[in-house]
């Protein structure tokens, strides 16, 4: 039997995992969130680890409010930094596989092509500088069968995302102004947990490899959005606008398209488009 550890389970990703984990009988999961386990605490993920003899973790906590993280870079880095250093240590000590999650924001947003697991990283904002930090302290301990996955624009039916955000705000409003000059490719939770689940038995590396993982194709927010109203049969009227007059605090990538082209070949796993797995998970409240 495979005993696999999920931190962040009460997260987008986490939600996700423990929704299908039904599905993968081979597996017996331990969802923890930040109450049940602090994984800034050396010392109680030990003793949890070997209590429940866990050989997977999977790593679903992180500060991911990008706003925040610039007045709270403390907090956004122990979570995103020094928590994933814990996990890297135990993973070498015990001999587990790990299945760190990070995302696309570790780029600057100045490619004109999808971005490769080996281009330049350059975040810009404190959100991204500390997911890069965590990224940086795995490779540093660099433990075997260990992986990164990064990621992009997840939503799920469940928590803070933007499906959910425009669901509500087309209730309430006729019309809704969306950012339309920052491009990238949503990523539902739920497509993503499968993939992590299905891939952790050909989990076989000497040390870190990072793998890039969304859904296929690109869009803009504003492109996401329409796409939500058509999908829902919403009337509200979605408007195209610039990040300049959205006039948000923190600078973020105005282009962070993933290249998912070695995560297909290493994994031989079929990626849906965008808008087929957003049709999937909206069709879910119908």
């Amino acid at each position: 039997m495979t005993n696999i550890l999920i931190t962040g389970s009460k997260g987008q990703l986490g939600t996700a995992l423990q929704n299908i984990a039904d599905n993968y009988p081979n597996y017996t999961c331990f969802f923890a969130d930040k109450t049940e386990l602090d994984i800034i605490n050396f010392q109680a993920l030990e003793i949890f680890v070997a209590k429940q003899n866990i050989t997977v973790i999977i790593n679903c906590a992180a500060y991911t409010n990008v706003d925040k993280a610039e007045e709270e870079v403390d907090l956004a880095t122990e979570i995103n930094y020094k928590a994933v250093e814990n996990l890297a240590q135990i993973s070498k000590q015990y001999k587990i596989k790990l299945i760190h999650i990070s995302t696309d924001y570790v780029f600057d947003g100045t490619s004109e092509k999808p971005y490769l697991e080996t281009d330049l990283t350059n975040p810009q904002n404190k959100y991204g500088e500390t997911k890069l930090y965590g990224e940086t302290a795995l490779q540093n301990v660099n433990p075997k069968n260990t992986i990164i996955i990064r990621t992009s624009w997840l939503y799920s039916l469940n928590g803070h995302n933007f499906v959910n955000t425009m669901l509500r705000l087309f209730k309430k409003n006729n019309v809704v102004k969306v950012v339309s000059d920052q491009i990238g490719s949503p990523t539902n939770a739920t497509d993503l947990a499968n993939f992590i689940f299905t891939i952790i038995p050909q989990i076989n590396t000497k040390g870190v490899e990072i793998y890039h993982y969304s859904n296929k194709g690109s869009c803009s927010w504003f492109q996401f959005a329409q796409e939500i109203a058509n999908i829902t049969n919403s009337d509200c009227t979605v408007v195209p606008i610039s990040s300049e007059a959205f006039n948000s605090k923190v600078k973020r990538p105005k282009y962070s398209l993933l290249n998912t082209e070695k995560v297909q070949q290493t994994f031989n796993f079929e990626i849906l488009s965008w808008q087929d797995s957003l049709k999937q998970c909206l069709n879910k409240i119908k």
